[in-house]
């Protein structure tokens, strides 16, 4: 039987150049920045400041309820915004500045306060954040979707631009370890602050790139189709009105969009496996293999974390020619099905007899999010000329919108679930290396078991996803019939 799906060549045309993947990528890198920082740095707020876990969790969790309307506006607000510069770009320009201001703002955290004003002032404080952070974000998650319309150059694009944002993962271990170095700062708040400085330089000077360098491919085709010339001759209250019931009526319809919600469902569960284990097994590590050393703990907790990535860098190159040769739905199930045995590995290599063993499950591992997110952003982008074909619009923001909510709102699910399940454990920071046996083995448990039945599911989903090759091709046929651009 012959496994190899139905292949077409990628024109000339459609490819996107190396330097434009690579700047695209540096969009991915900014993003991932942002992310693994606010949730790296969130364990200063219990260790360095003594705040319940729960409440750290609290704080991961709480800002998602405001990404869940702001996401998709701004998604809606991309689609439908006209002007010079396109639909896309100025508000990754503005977004990255913004961006990278309130990160550095958030963690000047002021010494000696109550753990309620510490709640307080980083709740306010990372809901301005993401603000900011979804104006960047959302923007650019949708350029990325319309830089070429074929099938295999979308999992290259995807798969450079992964590359690129696992660059921040790579820094991202070694955030506590830098955080915590006495001969640098007086304490973890005092390392917070300046850290969060050095990644807002950084946010604001790469981010604009992509915003100053790439250009939009549909804009033209977005402004033909969604023109409403007759929105300018009713009043500000009408079309303000007419606005709002189109951004539900397509926020509907994007979520009642089956292979969508797949993609959706498969991204939450796989992502928020990977980030519970990410805020948890810190504590794993530290108390369970180190006995509670936490200097030594993080060390070898930035090495794994180092590992993990270059691993991830192999993994992605490794993606697309699976995805090539089997297609994207069979390549995520090779990639999550050996995460699987990644996870399951850990319950055995994280000894305290023999530590340097917690390294072997992260190339493992890697290959979880490393399959992730170069064929999800490439996937959906087929999703998004399928939706086209049925609604006559471009909707690239929305749907990215809606679906990078879905990963924040998964790791916001991990950093809260992560909080609560370690109280749950018995975990009790004051007695640091003398936690109960019970406890350690319950956090080893949660750390091992979570992620893998996460991941089963995602599979589960994916299972029934219709868009092959074949299918991508006929669609992107019609549209060009459609918009007459077949000769």
């Amino acid at each position: 039987m012959n496994t190899t799906p139905t292949h077409y060549d990628t024109a000339p045309e459609d490819r996107v150049s190396n330097v434009h993947k690579v700047i695209y990528g540096l969009g991915a890198f900014v993003n991932n920045l942002l992310a693994a920082a606010i949730g790296g740095m969130a364990i200063v707020l219990n260790l360095g400041l003594g705040m319940n876990p729960a409440l750290v969790g609290l704080l991961g969790a709480l800002p998602r309820l405001m990404d869940a309307l702001t996401d998709p506006l701004m998604g809606y607000i991309s689609d439908h915004t006209r002007s010079r510069w396109g639909r896309r770009r100025p508000y990754i320009f503005a977004g990255a500045i913004a961006a990278g201001v309130c990160f550095a703002l958030l963690w000047q955290l002021p010494e000696g306060k109550s753990e309620s004003y510490y709640f307080w002032f980083f709740l306010i404080g990372s809901l301005v954040f993401y603000l900011g952070y979804t104006i960047f974000a959302t923007p650019w998650v949708a350029l990325g979707y319309e830089l070429t319309p074929d099938y295999h150059e979308r999992t290259r694009l995807m798969a450079v631009q992964n590359f690129m944002g696992q660059l921040a993962y790579l820094l991202s271990p070694w955030f506590l370890w830098f955080m915590q170095d006495e001969t640098l700062f007086n304490d973890l708040r005092d390392g917070a602050s300046w850290l969060a400085l050095i990644i807002a330089v950084a946010v604001i000077v790469i981010g604009v790139i992509p915003a100053i360098f790439l250009r939009e491919r549909y804009s033209d085709i977005a402004v033909a189709e969604n023109l409403e010339p007759e929105i300018e001759k009713i009043s500000a209250w009408a079309s303000l009105r007419h606005s709002l019931a189109d951004f539900v009526q397509g926020f509907i319809i994007t979520l009642k969009f089956s292979p969508f919600m797949k993609l959706c469902l498969a991204t939450f569960m796989v992502f928020n496996g990977f980030m519970l284990v990410a805020s948890f097994q810190f504590y794993v590590i530290i108390y369970y293999v180190f006995g509670g050393d936490q200097k030594l703990g993080a060390e070898y907790a930035g090495w794994a974390g180092t590992v993990s990535a270059i691993a991830t860098f192999c993994v992605i190159l490794l993606v697309s020619g699976l995805a090539t040769r089997y297609g994207k739905r069979r390549a995520f199930f090779i990639t999550t099905g050996i995460s699987i045995f990644g996870y399951a590995l850990k319950w055995f290599c994280y000894s305290p007899d023999y530590p340097l063993l917690l390294l072997v499950p992260a190339p493992f591992i890697a290959f979880g999010l490393g399959g992730l997110f170069t064929l999800m952003g490439s996937m959906i982008a087929d999703v998004c000329d399928l939706d086209e074909l049925a609604t006559h619009e471009r909707r690239e923001g929305m749907f990215g919108s809606i679906y990078w909510w879905v990963v924040k709102l998964g790791m916001a699910a991990a950093l809260a679930a992560g909080g609560f399940l370690l109280n749950a454990t018995g975990f009790d920071v004051a007695l640091g290396g003398d936690q109960a046996a019970n406890t350690i083995f319950w956090m080893r448990v949660c750390d091992v078991v979570v992620p893998i039945i996460a991941s089963c599911i995602a599979i589960w989903a994916i299972f029934s996803y219709p868009i092959t090759e074949a299918k991508a091709h006929s669609v992107r046929l019609e549209l060009e019939a459609r918009r007459g651009k077949v000769e």
